[in-house]
């Protein structure tokens, strides 16, 4: 994970190579934040309706470089138990065989492979999310939305991202089918992301 170059609207816009010298502010270790950050999904619904949960339990890192974006990373780990759809029936089934299978695959990982800075606040990061025991690569699109000191005194930075996957890719592969036609639950996932972490002393 990388960092995003604001730039006034009087100022050339940078190629996707360009970094911004002020940025290097920003380099650093960072934690995640979980009471300011929500990792989350949508899923449709017997074809009509989406379906919005996210999870609860969680803990994550950054190492940002200002000054080479590539050079930054992301790891995250999902607590599978925590999952929220605000509905306890659906969560119970989401935890069960048919799904998660929480009780043999307690955690969900994330560790970036690659970032990329695409120019004024979008980045790119490429990285390794394992589901049920199954890695596959995964793209997150992601905004910077800047750096700020709270009134507690943390030094913040906070990112926006999504992502697309197929769920049957990593093994989640229950279904039903509706008399209508179509499928109870969408193959088709996505994921949304609003980080929020705090530069270690």
């Amino acid at each position: 994970m990388g960092i995003f170059s604001r730039k006034n609207d009087d100022t050339a816009t940078a190629g996707p190579a360009e970094v911004n010298p002020d940025l290097a502010a920003v380099t650093g270790e960072y934690e995640i934040d979980p009471a300011h950050t929500t990792i989350g999904f949508v899923a449709r619904h017997a074809m009509v309706t989406n379906v919005k949960g996210s999870f609860q339990d969680f803990t994550g890192t950054l190492h940002l470089d200002g000054t080479d974006p590539s050079r930054s990373t992301a790891t995250i780990d999902v607590v599978m138990d925590s999952i929220d759809t605000g509905n306890a029936d659906r969560d119970g089934h989401l935890k069960s065989s048919d799904f998660f299978k929480t009780d043999e695959f307690p955690t969900m990982t994330f560790r970036t492979t690659k970032a990329e800075a695409l120019g004024g606040d979008d980045y790119r990061i490429t990285g390794d999310l394992t589901v049920l025991g199954t890695t596959k690569p995964l793209t997150i699109d992601l905004e910077f939305n800047g750096a700020a000191t709270d009134p507690f005194g943390n030094q913040r930075v906070g990112f926006e991202g999504k992502a697309e996957i197929l769920r049957s890719e990593w093994g989640l592969t229950w279904n039903a089918a509706l008399e209508t036609g179509g499928v109870l639950v969408s193959d088709k996932i996505k994921l949304n992301f609003d980080i929020s972490a705090i530069r270690k002393a």
